[in-house]
């Protein structure tokens, strides 16, 4: 059932898509208007990952499971510093979250951040619609604010296409995150959105990370002398991202192993000449399913993502013959997976490092490591050449 109204509140809120199409609801978190680009995603937990993601910038997210906030939020699940998403959208909110870990509620950690966001939607119905007619621009704001008001903004906000948001959530400068235990690898990260999770989990398979701003140059990058490269996640167009596919191909060509996720993925495809495209309504949620090909297995994994890379004939991709199709959404059958025929590079288009889960791909932290320990084999180096991950 929908949240009983407190009188204490504001009478109501709206969110308006670009197409007329309004539904009404309560607001949540910050008073204010927000607008962006409308996006669902089908996570049944996870609610303040999904929130602090650097590739949510831009947009307004709508949960789909209807009850958001019953857990709380607290300091260990953060993905970045602090939310990401220009506004959220849910049925239900959680008046009083139960879990020994909370810090605070949704609506205080929201109102804290200044998010925008509204409850008491009818998630179902936003969702169906966005499925038939597409992502879309929205705004979110209380119902004091004149529909043609909003509409107007809404309008006047840039469509996502086109759109260089990386540098916009990137560090500044870069850092370090050390190794668990001993170091045996050092792997160069861009940072174009990267979630917290990524240079974790590397840093526990013996690598210290070093994570670059997005704009960071092909020289910084070679002068580091690393193992491996990393590119990450992040919001906004891969077309807008062109500068970096010298560095990839100038890394790789190197024989330094490149691993790359979502907007990595993506930019590593475009750097071997392949092509990129904007989906319908994206792919956002824990429970995509994913077929291996090369192991013939099938992986649930974690999704989001508003582009992806278009496929060829058979098992390449389209504008690059050497790059080949190593996984296959099996919602749409668009291409999930990549790998390059001589060098070596491999790259997904959704998330092995995936908080809360699932789990299902973080195999592939390993094989990066495996690549890296290989390349190190090859170059005759008299450091230890394998490591064992934990």
């Amino acid at each position: 059932m929908p949240s009983a109204p407190n009188p204490a509140e504001p009478h109501s809120a709206y969110l308006l898509l670009e197409d007329g199409r309004r539904f009404d609801g309560l607001p949540l978190g910050h008073a204010g208007a927000a607008v962006g680009e409308v996006v669902f995603n089908t996570s049944m937990t996870g609610y303040q990952e999904v929130l602090t993601d650097p590739s949510y910038a831009g947009q307004l997210v709508a949960m789909t499971y209807p009850l958001i906030g019953n857990y709380g939020t607290n300091h260990a699940d953060l993905e970045s510093a602090r939310p990401q998403v220009s506004g959220f959208i849910v049925r239900e909110a959680a008046r009083f979250p139960s879990s020994w870990r909370s810090r605070s509620d949704l609506q205080d950690y929201l109102a804290t951040h200044g998010v925008v966001g509204i409850r008491d939607v009818d998630t179902r119905a936003l969702t169906r619609h966005i499925r038939s007619e597409g992502a879309m621009r929205g705004g979110i704001a209380g119902g004091d604010v004149a529909g043609q008001e909003l509409l107007e903004r809404v309008l006047a906000h840039p469509r996502m296409e086109g759109l260089e948001l990386a540098c916009g959530v990137s560090t500044e400068r870069p850092y370090t995150v050390a190794a668990v235990g001993e170091e045996v690898y050092h792997v160069a990260a861009f940072d174009f959105g990267v979630k917290a999770s990524s240079p974790r989990l590397l840093s526990e398979r013996g690598c210290r990370v070093t994570v670059l701003p997005a704009q960071a140059e092909t020289a910084e990058v070679l002068g580091m002398e690393p193992d491996g490269l990393f590119l990450s996640n992040g919001p906004g167009d891969p077309a807008a991202v062109e500068r970096t596919g010298e560095t990839i191909r100038q890394v790789a060509s190197r024989g330094i192993p490149v691993f790359g996720i979502c907007l990595g993925h993506q930019l590593i495809a475009r750097a071997f000449g392949g092509e990129t495209f904007k989906l319908p309504f994206g792919h956002h949620g824990g429970n995509h399913p994913v077929m291996n090909h090369d192991r013939s297995s099938v992986e649930i994994t974690s999704q989001n993502h508003g582009f992806a890379v278009r496929a060829g004939e058979g098992r390449e991709v389209s504008g690059a013959p050497e790059m080949r199709v190593t996984h296959s959404n099996l919602y749409d059958g668009t291409v999930a997976g990549i790998a390059h025929a001589r060098l070596p590079v491999i790259a997904v288009q959704y998330h092995p490092e995936a908080a809360p889960g699932p789990h299902d791909s973080s195999y592939l932290f390993d094989d990066f490591v495996s690549m890296m320990a290989a390349a190190r084999r090859e170059r005759g180096a008299r450091r230890p050449d394998s490591y064992i991950g934990s």
